[in-house]
């Protein structure tokens, strides 16, 4: 038996913690290649391992974790996928040789960041390919074991195991997945899925790293070691959900939390315990303190019963479930740019989703999905919007109109968005069917747009039904409104805003604008600070007849007279309408009301709206938008 297996059989194995937590606050930005730091500033990842070594770790990780082809081709570095890796593993050895610790190299692998097909693009056979050429190189450096850590789907971890055997029989394997809080994969694996697949796939050690912090991991802990008992099993929580403070990401476990749970992952069953995102050295010398304090060897063997329907695990407060990536930016004050897309009419999601990554590469923050846009019938909403995060990797906000919906299926819908992972909402009342393709579809509704918003905000945010009844794990959806800066009565419009407030909106996404001054009156008629972020909405105009048809058919939108003039003479309509929509939008900016735009496109033209966002970065725009 290998000497990492024997060892992990004799009593509980320390690894280390975050390899990019601390890289991260040494200064080193989201957006530089981690495992190019490798070559860079060696001694800054040498220095990092021998702190977590000094506070008693017998396991680190290479810093590779990104350091595959798909990955580091993302930095232009797809030819040095060998010179990286093995430069990881020389550095991790070099700080042991330093300690004059007697620990064990992991390699670090983690996902390639594309999804498989049929799901993406990469090919089976491309993956493992790809897997085993970043494998081959940290055997060849001389790591101890390999390490497959983070993976959100089986079918992707098991090209990784396939490629690890073949090119590295030799080393030990860990398997490591990431959970979320309700217990299952992104792509929605359970534990016991998981484990049993892997134990088949042989395996040597299976465990579940980051996503949440220990409460969560244990929990899938329990439910891998109650499927099997004689599992070899891992866990690598993160330290709690993060949060955004000062312009940093922070991590709210303490080490001394990690210490208290480690006496339980141990007495549980688990062999190799350590930390991920956010953990330090002060929380792996917690853990190892924890460890020492328990002695040699494992506890008695404990009996393991699956949890009972409801029933959870005995613990401290449930840990609250973070911010979605649209309310730590608005929260940040960093800029939003969003782009509305409609559902297809159809079951074809290839265009929409195309777009969606055109959308993303020029630089939108979060895509809006409309919900049966004029009461026209297109393909849910939901499944768009669930689709675009898993495949593209956008964060979605969802239009959920109230008409149409009894309360009944009102909640229902909210905790399905819920547990696909759609946690940002724009709350409307729908167009009438009338005006539909289907006039004699039902149309009642049992709650208005303000009664849905303190619904969730005051309801299932709080961690109950409209009932009143426990719903377990409060959600943590972020509520948007709708808002009309030019009304026909500013007053009605600012009384109902603060409705809205009142009752949960979180943020605005007004109607399209093209006066640049539109939101200041309208600031003014309100009478002092709006309380939330106002997201302007910008349509750009497609051609004379069609502004003159907004503003002469469409309710609510108003187009001044000069803007018509100009579209009425442009010898290029088309790109008449782009430079007006950007001037209006930086013009808003520069009055300081907005904190984002909205953009609609006309004629779902979306390459006009790639368009404006890629004319507001060449004017300076991008100092406003998220970093």
């Amino acid at each position: 038996m290998h000497p990492f297996l024997t060892r992990l059989r004799q009593s509980p194995l320390l690894a280390d913690g975050a390899m990019g937590t601390m890289l991260y606050a040494e200064g080193i930005s989201f957006n530089d290649c981690f495992d190019a730091i490798n070559l860079r500033a060696p001694e800054l990842v040498s220095g990092i391992h021998r702190a977590y070594l000094e506070a008693g770790a017998e396991l680190v990780e290479t810093n590779s974790f990104g350091a595959s082809r798909f990955k580091l081709a993302e930095h232009g570095l797809r030819e040095r996928v060998g010179e990286i890796n093995r430069a990881a593993v020389a550095l991790a050895r070099a700080a042991r040789s330093a300690v004059g610790a007697a620990a064990f190299i992991a390699g670090s692998v983690g996902p390639l960041g594309r999804s498989l097909a049929p799901l993406g693009r990469v090919s089976a056979d491309e993956a493992r390919a790809a897997f085993a050429e970043q494998i081959a190189a940290l055997a060849a450096g001389g790591a101890d074991l390999i390490l497959l850590e983070t993976f959100g789907s089986l079918s992707e971890i098991r090209q990784a195991v396939l490629a690890a055997r073949e090119v590295a029989p030799a080393l030990p394997l860990v398997a490591q997945m990431t959970f979320g809080e309700d217990g299952a994969t992104p792509v929605g694996h359970t534990a016991r899925e998981v484990a049993s697949a892997l134990l088949e796939l042989g395996v040597d050690v299976i465990g579940a790293n980051c996503s949440t912090g220990p409460r969560g991991v244990f929990q899938v802990i329990h439910e891998m070691l109650t499927a099997n008992r004689e599992l070899l099993v891992s866990a690598m929580p993160n330290a709690g959900w993060p949060e955004r403070a000062a312009g940093r990401i922070l991590y709210p476990a303490t080490p001394e939390y990690f210490g208290e749970y480690a006496r339980d992952f141990v007495a549980a069953g688990v062999r190799l315990v350590g930390g991920c995102c956010g953990t330090t050295p002060a929380h792996i010398r917690c853990i190892r303190n924890a460890l020492d304090e328990l002695g040699s060897g494992f506890p008695g063997p404990r009996m393991l019963r699956p949890l009972e329907r409801g029933q959870t695990v005995a613990e401290p407060a449930l840990e609250p479930l973070p911010a979605t990536g649209l309310a730590r930016q608005l929260a940040s004050g960093e800029f939003v740019i969003t782009v509305e897309l409609e559902p297809p009419h159809g079951p074809d999601l290839t265009e929409i989703l195309t777009t969606a990554a055109l959308l993303k590469g020029s630089g939108a923050t979060v895509l809006n999905v409309a919900d049966s846009p004029l009461a026209r019938m297109r393909m849910s909403a939901w499944a768009v919007a669930t689709l675009i995060q898993n495949r593209v990797g956008i964060e979605t906000v969802l239009h959920f109109p109230t008409r149409g919906r009894n309360l009944l299926r009102i909640q229902g819908d909210l905790l399905a968005a819920h547990a696909l992972g759609l946690r940002n909402l724009v709350v409307v009342m729908g167009d009438p069917t009338a005006v539909g393709d289907y006039p004699n579809a039902t149309d009642s509704y049992d709650i208005v747009p303000t009664g849905m918003m303190k619904l969730i905000s005051q309801g299932f945010n709080q961690g109950h039904d409209h009932g009143g009844r426990a719903i377990g794990q409060p959600t943590n959806f972020l509520v948007g409104c709708a808002l009309n800066l030019t009304p026909a009565d500013f007053g009605k419009e600012a009384d109902l805003l603060r409705k809205k407030i009142k009752a949960g909106a979180g943020f605005a996404l007004t109607m399209p604008i093209w006066d640049p001054e539109a939101p200041a009156r309208f600031l003014e008629a309100y009478g002092g600070p709006i309380e939330i972020p106002i997201i302007a909405g910008l349509l750009p105009l497609y051609t004379d007849r069609h502004a003159r048809f907004l503003h002469n058919e469409v309710p609510g939108i108003i187009i001044p007279e000069a803007i018509l003039r100009r579209m009425s003479a442009a010898y290029d309509q088309q790109a008449e309408g782009v430079r007006i929509a950007e001037e209006v939008l930086l013009g808003a900016m520069r009055q300081g009301t907005i904190q984002g735009v909205y953009i609609t496109p006309p004629f779902r033209r979306y390459e006009i709206a790639a368009r404006v966002i890629r004319g507001l970065r060449k004017q300076g725009a991008e100092n406003r938008e998220p970093r």
